[in-house]
């Protein structure tokens, strides 16, 4: 029977769950704003809000990520660390780039 995966963030699941819900209640209000015609400014400024929690999540799981992950393929050495460096750099540059 094959071994199951842990990934990095699971010591901080439940954590990475209740702010994924909020930020799932701030779009359902970004839309309210947008049924109710509210004014510009207003739902930009949420959405700012919600980009940043989005970019907070994201920024906490690569941190997971490269401690877990990158830190055991690395310790393992082989074609799986630089597998790993490669996507945690693309990752990366991804989130620069958003």
């Amino acid at each position: 029977m094959a071994e199951k995966v842990r990934h990095g963030y699971i010591g901080d699941k439940d954590a990475y769950l209740r702010r994924l819900r909020r930020i799932e209640g701030q779009a359902r209000g970004l839309q309210r704003m947008v049924d109710e015609e509210k004014y510009c400014i207003d739902i930009l400024t949420q959405i700012t809000a919600m980009t940043r929690a989005l970019e907070s999540v994201a920024l906490g799981l690569l941190d997971d990520h490269l401690a877990h992950c990158v830190v055991d393929a690395a310790a393992a050495g082989g074609a799986e660390a630089g597998l790993k460096l490669k996507e945690a750099s693309d990752a990366i540059a991804r989130l620069v780039r958003s």
